[in-house]
């Protein structure tokens, strides 16, 4: 088989590994509900996923509860729970609506009632009500993300501006016990920053929340510097709360895929943190390295990158590793790079992320276009789609970071 079709069928498995079926099987399996109510409330990219089993493994006893999922990641009906889409990775109001709507369910249930609390990563822009006009949550959103900063900086800020994140919801849900389980996103699994925390006690200061927006140059209004300065809750008493997954698990599952090829593999890390197109000049660096030594071999790193916005191109930062890599690898008949993001949508795209080869460069030169340049202008989707070096997988059901590879044919 060729490289690209050995890619497809790592990337393939691993997603089908790192699905949160089994997991939250896990996670229930031995769990012991009270006598009163079981309200679901399902939020992130994986919420219909992670709802869907656990509507088959509880029926009855689940008495109502809501999903809010990323646009076009719902796969149906799931009786009882009400199934609601919104924005990613930028909040709309149909975010606002939907946790009115999650809100109205939990907050008179009694002492004897369980909130069964799903989480997954992109709660944070699916799940909100904010304490500031929501254009301007909008607006630092939007200035975070294309400043380059990280999920924990964005996170310790979001937490401020609203009423649900950094532990807030929990509060709302009280006296109602809240077992949460959590499909992590983040590297290190912080539970106060997977979907901002809104079950969770927050280990943020409004300190370091300052030290964000100065950091990043954001503007405030008067409003929002005034909810900047509110400390938020330390202390929750009434909330259970189980990791069910993370990146660790679909390396290790990507891993496993590779050998089954025939691979020599190895996991360089769980915890890529760095610019995109340095990840990729590094996977490309490691190509050229062991091009010649005769050997199928795969290197895995998961985690996830950030890109720095310059230009106004499409594309997201699995594609620019794959781009970036390509410039590395020209040339080479038997190195391929290839990066997807685990929910299946990488940046505001359709493609999950890229592949490139030892030919992509060549085919880029060809249609007139420089790598440099693309990559300047953050246009990397356009220039894989010419180069077949688009990865699509659709909606996937799981959220669990990124996962690059290295192969050596």
């Amino acid at each position: 088989m060729t490289l690209r079709e050995d890619a497809q069928i790592i990337m393939d498995k691993a997603l089908a590994a790192s699905l949160p079926d089994a997991a939250v099987e896990k996670a229930l399996k031995n769990k012991k509900f009270g006598s009163g109510r079981i309200v679901v409330v399902s939020i992130g990219k994986a919420a219909w996923q992670m709802a869907k089993t656990t509507v088959a493994l509880l029926g009855d006893r689940i008495s109502g509860g809501i999903v809010i999922t990323k646009y076009q990641h719902a796969k149906g009906a799931l009786p009882p729970l009400e199934i609601y889409e919104a924005g990613h990775p930028v909040l709309d109001a149909n975010s606002v609506a939907a946790t009115a709507r999650a809100i109205d369910m939990v907050k008179d249930l009694g002492k004897d009632d369980t909130v069964l609390f799903l989480i997954s990563g992109g709660g944070s822009a699916l799940f909100e009500k904010p304490l500031i006009p929501l254009s301007e949550l909008q607006k630092i959103n939007s200035d975070l993300l294309s400043s380059g900063a990280d999920i924990v900086s964005m996170n310790t800020v979001r937490k401020r501006f609203s009423a649900v994140k950094g532990g807030k919801f929990a509060q709302i849900c009280a006296p109602a016990n809240v077992y949460a389980i959590v499909l992590s996103d983040i590297i290190g699994d912080p539970l106060d920053m997977i979907a901002s925390g809104p079950a969770y006690p927050d280990t943020s200061t409004r300190e370091d929340a300052q030290r964000v927006i100065e950091r990043y140059k954001v503007i405030l209004s008067p409003e929002a510097e005034a909810c900047l300065a509110v400390e938020t809750p330390k202390r929750l008493d009434h909330v259970e709360t189980v990791v069910t997954g993370s990146v660790t698990e679909l390396a290790k599952a990507g891993k496993r895929a590779a050998e089954a090829l025939g691979y020599r593999t190895h996991i360089l890390t769980s915890s890529l943190d760095c610019e995109a197109r340095e990840a990729g000049s590094f996977l490309a660096a490691m190509g050229r390295e062991y091009a010649g030594c005769g050997k199928k071999m795969a290197f895995l790193a998961g985690g996830e990158t950030v890109v720095h916005l310059r230009g106004r191109g499409k594309g997201g930062r699995n594609q620019e590793i794959a781009l970036s890599a390509a410039r590395g690898i020209a040339g080479l008949s038997n190195v391929a790079v290839f990066s997807f993001g685990s929910d299946g949508t990488d940046g505001p795209t359709d493609a999950a992320g890229g592949y490139a080869d030892g030919s992509t460069a060549a085919r880029l030169l060809e249609a007139g276009l420089s790598i440099p340049d693309v990559l300047e202008r953050n246009d990397a989707y356009h220039a894989l789609e010419k180069s077949d070096g688009l990865l699509v997988t659709g909606p996937t059901g799981t959220n669990v970071n990124d996962l690059s590879v290295l192969l050596i044919g």
